[in-house]
């Protein structure tokens, strides 16, 4: 308790300040939507006036909540299209990558072929080498 009374004593009590706070913590009053009533609603024979005003506040704030719906909807539509369309970009994609790789392996068969020629003539170059050494050695060239 002593450490209350030491803050009311220390700390003037600032009312505007309060009031600004407590007031900026509310939520924003927003204006009703107004215009003409949806065509999917009739007001009943017999309705009080303020029966009849309230059903078309709550009509009206349902029928702004189903466009704001309807409007995440063409969102929605809007971003399946471009996963649409970068799914299409990826299938190209993987089939670029399919035709590399077939390129690769198409180089290196060649390759492959290449390095094996060039292996067998290399020992054939050597037998012809070693048969002509053999020759020389015997006298018979």
């Amino acid at each position: 308790m002593a450490s209350i009374e030491r803050l009311h004593r220390t700390a003037p009590l600032d009312l505007a300040k309060l009031e600004e706070d407590v007031v900026g913590g509310l939520p924003a009053i927003r204006a009703a939507p107004s215009g003409p009533m949806p065509d999917y609603v009739e007001h009943e024979e017999g309705v009080t006036r303020v029966g009849a005003l309230t059903a078309e506040a709550v009509v009206r704030d349902y029928e702004a909540a189903a466009r704001e719906i309807e409007a995440m909807g063409a969102e929605l539509i809007s971003a399946a299209k471009k996963c649409e369309a970068m799914t299409a970009e990826v299938h190209n994609a993987i089939a670029f990558m399919r035709d590399t790789a077939a390129s690769y392996r198409e180089e290196a068969k060649k390759i492959f072929k290449r390095i094996e020629e060039c292996a067998i003539f290399t020992e054939h170059v050597r037998k012809t080498c070693e048969t002509v050494k053999l020759k020389m050695i015997e006298g018979k060239v």
